[in-house]
């Protein structure tokens, strides 16, 4: 009986020691468990986790440095296949550095602008721009007013030139302008390139035997004009006039 008692209490004060020190029995690792080879477990836990971390780092350098590489390569010989196109347009080029090239390129682009505008100054050319100039030739300015003109028996000479995209009905609608404003066409130089069409209309007042207003006759006619160059931009009419279908490709047309 007193045995019986004795590993009772013994129990009970194991008991009560290892509740003292945790609320949670699962959670307490085993005794037999040394520290040596728990500090080799730890030890090779680093090890597998630290090598993969360095080899992604360095692959993703590896990378990055070819990724780079190929663009810088990829970038020099679009450059080298544009001097080359350049090498064709200037002559005696092949031994030129690059800084010359540019420098002859430069050149020779000034030099073919020039050109184009000696030609449109003889050759009446389409622009891309949509403008309406008038003014008038060969007047005689009354010396009492700046508003009144004569021109030899008062005739009023005045140069209309327009700019826009080509319609068909663009010159009906230009003929009743000047029916309504009393001018008569006295010459005419008509261009057409792409869609695009340009006209410089020498015109002649009817009104040859009385002074006219040069700038009311002026302003009438081009605020006419403008109003027909701007409507040609944003008309829907679905055909386009021989002139088009001729100048423009089939997929324009």
């Amino acid at each position: 009986m007193n045995m019986e008692n004795h590993n009772d209490s013994s129990e009970w004060h194991n008991w009560s020691q290892y509740t003292d020190h945790s609320q949670f029995p699962a959670q307490i690792l085993p005794q037999n468990i040394s520290d040596s080879s728990s500090a080799s477990f730890q030890y090779s836990e680093f090890q597998s986790w630290s090598l993969p971390v360095e080899g992604s780092l360095e692959d993703r350098a590896a990378s990055a440095s070819r990724s780079h590489s190929q663009a810088e390569k990829r970038r020099r010989d679009r450059i080298n296949t544009q001097l080359a196109n350049l090498r064709k347009l200037i002559p005696k080029s092949d031994k030129m550095d690059k800084a010359a090239l540019l420098g002859s390129v430069i050149d020779h682009v000034k030099d073919l602008k020039r050109k184009a505008m000696d030609v449109s100054r003889v050759i009446t050319v389409p622009t891309e721009i949509d403008e309406v100039s008038i003014d008038y030739n060969h007047v005689i300015e009354d010396e009492t007013s700046t508003n009144k003109v004569d021109k030899f028996k008062n005739n009023i000479i005045i140069k209309a030139s327009v700019c826009c995209d080509d319609r068909p009905e663009l010159f009906s609608e230009l003929i009743q302008v000047l029916k309504g404003l009393r001018l008569t066409t006295v010459k005419a130089d008509i261009a057409s390139v792409g869609g695009r069409i340009k006209s410089i209309l020498v015109l002649c007042s009817k009104d040859s035997e009385e002074n006219v207003c040069i700038n009311t006759l002026k302003q009438s006619l081009k605020s006419a004009v403008t109003k027909i160059a701007s409507s040609s931009m944003v008309s829907n009419c679905p055909t386009r006039s021989k002139r088009q279908r001729f100048f423009l490709p089939s997929h324009f047309v």
